[in-house]
This record gives structure tokens, C-alpha cells and sequence, in this order.
């Protein structure tokens, strides 16, 4: 094989740190294949003084990457998998998913240990509505600040600030050797990552069967089993970073356990709910979790969240 393969990247140093994890994998299975790196601005990159949730787009950090892909500009893209929205335009399709980093979020603080020690009313800063609404259901004393930026802006900001707290992903804290900042390992019973937190996922268009092939290679299948059931169940709620939703897949030799969360802004409001089933029906688990807790009510809680956020949207714009 001589192909020469173009990356599609965005250019900040945990997704330059991903892309390259991928092409050295890909790089020491096929010696004889060329593979270099395009870094392609988003519009999540660009918007950086705006909170996610009210630039009203799913796509903020796969949009200018994906029509790349489509123009034929790069063969393939690398995206963190809880970026990329869960339906893929027409002609895309995801071929590899990584080996999953632990998922969990994490807590980041200069003087407490862990949430529970925070005082009354602390400040603790994020960026995302699901950790937002997770954290005011558990601690409904707390003052949540917007952050924005970047892993290591954020960490930098965070300790020039008087703020008590920062809430990030571990997978993006570890992978920039920036685990000396992490007090606790938020357990998932307080915080449910955010859906595919911790992969990362391979991009390609739907005709490149070569490229699929060669991409079956680093794929990794109890990733992809348990990325399946969290996004089917994601799709189904037809949520993104405008509501707050968690889920979180494990496999257990052949069974998924699954769980789910749905919570308003404010966390007054949550329904978590799980499931389990056989790897082979993956997206029907998903499916048939996001049914149940539509069930419970989470549609109302959904759309009181689409309301607001579409309304801080209208605001911005």
C-alpha cells in the first residue's frame, strides 16, 4: 500500500494529541502508507467568549471538518466522540472508535478535595449544562460559573480566578499530562460523562472501502458496542450541548449495562434511569432507555431546557 492519507484536525493540543495517537497506530500497522495532518478551524475554535449553549449548533466542533472530509480535502478526521453529533451528514460514516479512556469527569480545585468538601455557595466553573445541572442537583448551593477555552486555558484561568472549583473530562486532563491539577475522580453516581466521553472516533467517507479496511484494524469493538447504545440513546432524546444529558455504556463480557440522565438547568428536575441487555442489540438498548425515560417525563424537562437555551441564542445573535 502507497496511498497517501490526509488528517483532518482541529488545531488545539488535546485534539493534535488525539489525531497523533491515531496516526501512530495507523503508522505502525501500514509502514508503507503516508499519513499527514490538516489542521481545519471549527466553529467551536472560533467562538471561544460564547457559552456552547447558546451558539445553538450541534456541529460546533465538526462542521468546517466534515465538509473537508465531503470535498475531499482530507481522507479521514479525528474528533473527540462526545463532539460529534449522532446522526452523520450523507456520505459519512464513523469506522474506528478508540479504546476508552476512563470517562469519568473530574474535579479540579486549589484548596478542597473533592465536591462534597466545597464550603456553602462555593464557585465552580464549567462549561457544559450536563455537568451544570448533575452539580446543582447534588450541591444546589453552589454559584456554577460559565468557563470557556481549551483544557489548559481553562485549567489556567481557573487558577488565576477566585474560583473554588473547575469541573473537566479526565480522558483531556490525562492525555495532556495535566493529572497534578485533578483532587477527585467525580464518581458517575454524582456525574454521568457526557455520551462517548473519553474515545475518540475515525471519520471517513462512506465510499473509501480501503480506507474502512484499513481502519478495522484500530478499531476497537467493546468501544464501539458500548458508544452505540449511548448514542442511539442520545439521538433518540434528539439532544446536544443546548440540554443536559448524560449516558454512560459498560460491558461486561457479553452485556451492556446502560445508564441514562435527563435534568433540567436549575437540577431540581432529573430522571436517571438504566438498563441492561445483550452487545448485540446495542442501539435498541439505547432506544428503549431514552423511551423509558421519555416516559418518566423527561420530554417536559427537555423542552423547558430547549426553551431557554434557545432563547439565550436568540439573545446572542
Amino acid at each position: 500500500m502507497k496511498r497517501k492519507f490526509t488528517i483532518g484536525s482541529r488545531g488545539s493540543q488535546l485534539a493534535l494529541w488525539q489525531t497523533d495517537f491515531v496516526k501512530t497506530e495507523l503508522e505502525k500497522r501500514f509502514p508503507k502508507a503516508a499519513f499527514d495532518v490538516l489542521i481545519i478551524k471549527t466553529t467551536g475554535d472560533v467562538m471561544l467568549d460564547t457559552a456552547l449553549s447558546k451558539i445553538g449548533d450541534k456541529g460546533l466542533f465538526t462542521n468546517q471538518i466534515e465538509t473537508a472530509l465531503l470535498n475531499g480535502k482530507i481522507d479521514l478526521a479525528v474528533h473527540s466522540l462526545k463532539d460529534l453529533p449522532t446522526t452523520q451528514p450523507e456520505k459519512l460514516r464513523i469506522s474506528a472508535v478508540s479504546a476508552r479512556e476512563l470517562p469519568n469527569d473530574v474535579f479540579i480545585s486549589k484548596n478542597f478535595q473533592s465536591i462534597q468538601d466545597l464550603p456553602p455557595h462555593a464557585k465552580v466553573a464549567t462549561g457544559s449544562l450536563r455537568r451544570k445541572s448533575q452539580l446543582l442537583h447534588f450541591r444546589p448551593d453552589l454559584e456554577i460559573i460559565e468557563i470557556r477555552g481549551n483544557v489548559p486555558t481553562r485549567i489556567e484561568k481557573f487558577l488565576t480566578s477566585d474560583l473554588d472549583g473547575l469541573i473537566l473530562a479526565f480522558a483531556g486532563v490525562h492525555r495532556l499530562n495535566l493529572d497534578s491539577h485533578i483532587k477527585q475522580i467525580v464518581p458517575t453516581e454524582i456525574m454521568l460523562p457526557a455520551v462517548g466521553q473519553g474515545a475518540m472516533a475515525v471519520e471517513i467517507r462512506e465510499d473509501d472501502s480501503e480506507l474502512a479496511k484499513i481502519l478495522g484494524e484500530i478499531n476497537d469493538q467493546s468501544t464501539e458496542f458500548c458508544i452505540t447504545a449511548e448514542r442511539a440513546f442520545l439521538r433518540s432524546l434528539e439532544g446536544g450541548c443546548q440540554v443536559p444529558i448524560g449516558g454512560f455504556a459498560v460491558l461486561n463480557q457479553d452485556e451492556i449495562f446502560l445508564e441514562g440522565f435527563v435534568g433540567s438547568l436549575t437540577g431540581a428536575k432529573i430522571i436517571r434511569h438504566s438498563i441492561r441487555g445483550n452487545k448485540t442489540e446495542a442501539k435498541r438498548l439505547g432506544e428503549t432507555l431514552a423511551e423509558i425515560c421519555l416516559q418518566k417525563g423527561a420530554a417536559e424537562i427537555l423542552d423547558e431546557a430547549r426553551k431557554a437555551s434557545e432563547k439565550s441564542v436568540s439573545e446572542v445573535v
